[in-house]
């Protein structure tokens, strides 16, 4: 790996803390470093305009006095002059430079050829003593030509310079020991949520209480990423609360439904062995153990049915007429109708709809069964479209539903002990119920004057 990438791979094993606040110290640095950079340059600029300006002014009252031969005027504090002839030697120069060159031989030549020659004596940092700015430019004197080399001392502007790089240097120090510190809280603070949500997830994670209440304290007044990250958390909670709760009532259903038809085997089974029987109680016995057998068929398919809508696994929806669909459903009850003397009939207009007929088809045939075993007269199945819906109606002539079980019609196990006593699971209204929901729909059951009547609103 090369070293960018250790280096990246060392930084995502940071904490996310330590990362908010080296991104925010990496980011506050080079801000601050733009902005004293920015400040110097300014201040530099200022104080080197000033400079040049005393040098230029200097420099322009040596080269007259030169000219005219007179004495050499005084500049500012502390500045230095130098008269030089074509060939170098020192003519006239300033007290305090005692025969010393202020230009280099190449800087002789330049000016000797036209040139002006301008450079610094000396450094910013490290400090040095005697930094000098200088300007050398030829003249012509009495015929003759002349180098002059006016000079002035640098030590208040560089003092100035250098006095502005601390205080920048303390301030962005200072500022960004702030502004790292400011991040470390704000990180702390908005990530403080999140801390609780994980405390509160694990806590719930180790559990063991089948009564506590799975949910994460999120509050409402607020409206940001970390409460909308808590809500969407809740609603994990509240699915798995609800699969932990179906698989709950999978197991007890089963558990309840199949100790009935499991106790009646064991008890023809045990009699059947216990006592010598002929062909023809055996035969009895056989036929007995097979009805309770199938019961059990019948029962554990639509528990997995019915286990298999509410998890929301199995359902796609594909387009069909519904022409088709009310035809595929309806085939086997419409001979069981006409055997019973009754009439089936079907309204429906030409659509497509788009729904599971794997599941809506055997809902369908539940309701028309139900009518068929517990009702009278014709039965009427009714379908239409509208707004993207349909309304699936089946009606009889019968005596309808008792109203003690009408509100509890869809509940798992529910059996009318009035009219309806006709032996079943008590599943076949919450099959209906489920694959109505599993198409984002619902299942209505009433009683009208002429008899019952059920109805299906699915999406389509």
């Amino acid at each position: 790996m090369t070293r960018p990438g250790r280096l990246s791979a060392r930084l995502r094993r940071l904490p996310v803390v330590a990362r908010l606040v080296l991104a925010v110290a990496v980011t506050m640095s080079l801000v601050l470093a733009g902005t004293a950079g920015l400040v110097y340059w300014r201040v530099e600029t200022a104080l080197d305009r000033q400079l040049d300006g005393d040098l230029a002014t200097y420099e322009q009252s040596l080269d007259r006095a030169v000219r005219a031969g007179d004495v050499l005027p005084p500049g500012p504090d502390g500045s230095l002059h130098q008269v030089l002839d074509a060939e170098g030697r020192v003519l006239r120069s300033s007290e305090a430079l005692r025969g010393q060159q202020l230009l280099t031989p190449a800087e002789r030549a330049a000016v000797a050829d036209g040139a002006t020659v301008r450079r610094d004596v000396g450094s910013l940092l490290p400090i040095t003593s005697d930094t000098l700015r200088l300007q050398a430019r030829r003249v012509t004197a009495g015929g003759q030509p002349r180098i002059v080399v006016a000079a002035v001392r640098r030590g208040h502007r560089d003092e100035a310079l250098r006095e502005l790089l601390a205080q920048l240097a303390l301030a962005s120090g200072l500022t960004l020991l702030a502004a790292s510190y400011a991040g470390y809280r704000t990180a702390r603070a908005a990530l403080r949520p999140v801390e609780r949500y994980s405390s509160g997830a694990a806590a719930l994670a180790d559990s063991t209480g089948g009564t506590q209440d799975l949910r994460l304290e999120v509050p409402t007044d607020r409206d940001d990423e970390i409460t909308r990250l808590g809500h969407t958390l809740n609603r994990m909670l509240d699915r798995l609360d609800a699969s932990a709760a179906r698989e709950h009532q999978f197991i007890a259903d089963a558990s309840h439904e199949l100790r009935t038809p499991l106790t009646l085997m064991r008890a023809e089974i045990d009699v059947a062995l216990h006592r010598p029987r002929n062909a023809e109680e055996l035969t009895d016995t056989l036929r007995s153990v097979d009805t309770e057998v199938g019961r059990l068929v019948s029962l554990a398919n639509a528990l997995l049915d019915l286990e298999q809508l509410d998890s929301g696994e199995g359902v796609q929806p594909s387009a069909i007429g519904l022409g088709r669909l009310l035809d595929d459903a309806c085939a086997r009850y419409r001979t069981a109708a006409a055997r019973e003397e009754r009439t089936l009939t079907v309204e429906h207009g030409d659509a497509t709809v788009r729904v599971d007929p794997r599941w809506l088809e055997p809902a369908i045939g539940t309701l028309l069964d139900n009518a068929l075993r517990h009702g009278a007269g014709t039965i009427r199945l009714r379908a239409e479209t509208h707004g993207g819906r349909l309304r699936l109606t089946v009606t009889d002539e019968g005596p309808g539903f008792p109203p003690d079980f009408l509100p509890r019609a869809f509940d798992r196990f529910s059996r009318a002990e009035t009219s309806r006593t006709t032996p079943g699971t008590g599943l076949g209204l919450a099959l209906v119920a489920a694959v109505a929901a599993s198409h984002d729909g619902t299942a209505h059951a009433e009683n009208t004057a002429s008899g019952a009547t059920v109805n299906l609103d699915i999406a389509c």
